[in-house]
């Protein structure tokens, strides 16, 4: 059986590579090696990696807009006897019969440096500069802005949040110290409201202080601190009712990302 998969594709690879990677999650192994050939053009290219592919015994995964590359590829896997997996060409099909026209088969397409991909860009540097409440007077520039105490996901969800194109700020919430006056200035739809459960909390901030080296009995680890801090939090979004509040207890970020699109829909 194959324990290595070759990503073939006519730009990055990236896609191919997350639905391949997003696949091996559903199974228990760490055995599987994934090798990308990206920006592959040529014939010449395509029957080394076959060939490669063969002296290996890997399956084939490929993102291949130009037919005629694609069909080169699937028929030299095929007098190969090597498994390969089209991840564009169906869907390509499919999409040109329900439009009724023909794709451009243009390779990278995705990944165009167009007004989007500037826009992202900024999106991300946004993320970044307004990173746990620094600069407050910029939330008024954010499209999402997220609420939470410490270590509720609001840097991921953030950068997360940005690679979607949103300039997305986060305020942290800190016992003693008031929230800044700007997060209660600007259109309270864009605020979003995280919350966690206290014992998720208690074990995430146990692994924190445990890989920063500092003693397990610090407050900020602490159970009681953390009950403390979680009511400090729920008394800010009860005075403010108008955010949503999200719980990320054991959640990946994508999850809480889709509620949060839900919620921001409504």
């Amino acid at each position: 059986m194959p324990n290595k998969i070759f990503v073939v594709s006519d730009s990055t690879g990236d896609t191919a590579e997350k639905v391949v990677s997003a696949a091996l999650k559903q199974f228990e192994t760490d055995q599987v090696q994934i090798e990308i050939f990206s920006r592959v053009r040529t014939e010449e290219e395509i029957e080394d990696i076959v060939e490669r592919a063969t002296d290996e015994d890997v399956l084939v995964v490929h993102t291949i807009v130009d037919g005629g590359q694609r069909q080169i590829l699937q028929n030299l896997c095929s007098e190969a006897d090597l498994d390969d997996i089209d991840l564009i060409g169906p869907l390509m099909g499919k999409l040109g019969s329900l439009l009724s026209t023909q794709a451009k088969a243009l390779p990278g397409g995705l990944h165009a440096v167009n007004a989007e991909y500037f826009r992202r860009i900024e999106a991300v540097e946004f993320a970044v500069k307004n990173d746990d409440g620094q600069h407050p007077r910029n939330l008024r520039k954010a499209d999402i802005v997220l609420v939470g105490i410490s270590r509720t996901s609001k840097t991921p969800l953030s950068t997360y949040l940005a690679q979607r194109g949103f300039k997305v700020a986060n305020v942290p919430l800190v016992m003693g110290i008031e929230p800044p006056s700007e997060l209660f200035a600007i259109e309270q739809s864009k605020i979003f409201a995280l919350s966690i459960h206290a014992n998720a909390l208690f074990r995430i901030r146990q692994a924190r202080l445990q890989s920063l080296g500092m003693p397990a009995d610090t407050a900020y680890g602490m159970q009681d601190h953390i009950l403390k801090e979680n009511q400090y939090a729920k008394q800010i979004f009860e005075a403010n009712p108008h955010w949503p509040v999200i719980d990320v207890t054991d959640r990946a970020i994508e999850e809480t990302a889709a509620e949060l699109f839900s919620l921001r829909k409504k």
